[in-house]
């Protein structure tokens, strides 16, 4: 993990900033935070721990889905929207293995990024996928790890959203990219594989977790048909919250009657954000 990254971090104890030091990060006050051998930083405060987010499983299955480029649509709408300078600090909250911030960093060489993720499976993969990362585990409920106006871009792809801390460490110039699925995000699935169902009140939540600190700037909807083939539709389930609840031996039968391929909807959000405080 790169020293100028963890410069961008704050202690989860006393908000004091981090240095790195060897193989941990330190604040003044002596906290001290080891990097896993697998390359993240768990700050992860001690009120949220026994919280584990997703599994290996379902990191596993994320990961081999993303990789088929059946979600790139997303990427490169946040690609375009991002807007960055060459020197610009990403943070991702909810990063996953961090295949969005990965592509928004783009090829400029100065760019840096923060992957935010309550999983230490998630922290392990978005450790390896760019070197200009810096894979950290919290909660994204609690305070960010984060110094305040450290980033001038956050993603919010399918993930929590702490208005509060997140308007407090993004930049005052800095935007904010949130991507929540419409209801016909994955429609032809729901019904037939018992999938969790997108909130016909989503738009309304959305609005109501960003009010007071953040106000809409832009949106546009991102939507193509993906041809999946049983594999791809598998692993797309099993990389969801629905995978907490399916049964895989019923899951396995379900798969089997599928048509090959089924011709699946990607629907989507893209909204920009930026904070009240801005102007």
């Amino acid at each position: 993990m790169r020293a100028d990254l963890v410069t961008a971090l704050r202690c989860p104890v006393c908000a004091d900033g981090l240095t790195l030091d060897g193989r941990a990060a330190r604040c003044p006050r002596g906290h001290a935070y080891d990097l896993a051998k697998q390359g993240y930083l768990n700050l992860l405060p001690a009120a949220s721990n026994g919280i584990e987010g997703d599994s290996a499983a379902m990191v596993g299955a994320r990961t081999v889905f993303l990789g088929t480029g059946h979600y790139a649509p997303i990427r490169d709408a946040l690609i375009l929207a991002a807007g960055l300078g060459e020197d610009d600090l990403v943070v991702e909250v909810g990063a996953g293995t961090g295949y969005y911030l990965s592509g928004v960093l783009g090829l400029a060489p100065q760019r840096r990024g923060i992957a935010l993720d309550v999983s230490k499976f998630a922290a392990r993969r978005a450790a390896k996928v760019d070197p200009r990362i810096a894979s950290v585990v919290c909660d994204a409920w609690q305070e960010l790890p984060l110094l305040d106006g450290s980033a001038q871009l956050l993603l919010n792809v399918f993930a929590p959203r702490n208005a509060a801390e997140m308007a407090r460490v993004l930049a005052p110039t800095g935007r904010l990219l949130v991507v929540t699925p419409n209801q016909q995000h994955l429609a032809e699935l729901v019904g037939v594989l018992g999938l969790v169902t997108v909130d016909e009140e989503k738009e309304r939540r959305l609005q109501e977790s960003l009010a007071g600190e953040f106000e809409r700037i832009g949106s546009e909807v991102v939507e193509e048909t993906m041809p999946l083939d049983r594999t791809a539709v598998e692993q797309l389930v099993l990389m969801t919250p629905s995978a907490r609840h399916v049964n895989y031996r019923e899951l396995l039968q379900q798969l089997a009657m599928l048509p090959e391929p089924v011709i699946v909807t990607l629907s989507v959000t893209l909204s920009t954000w930026r904070t009240l405080t801005t102007h």
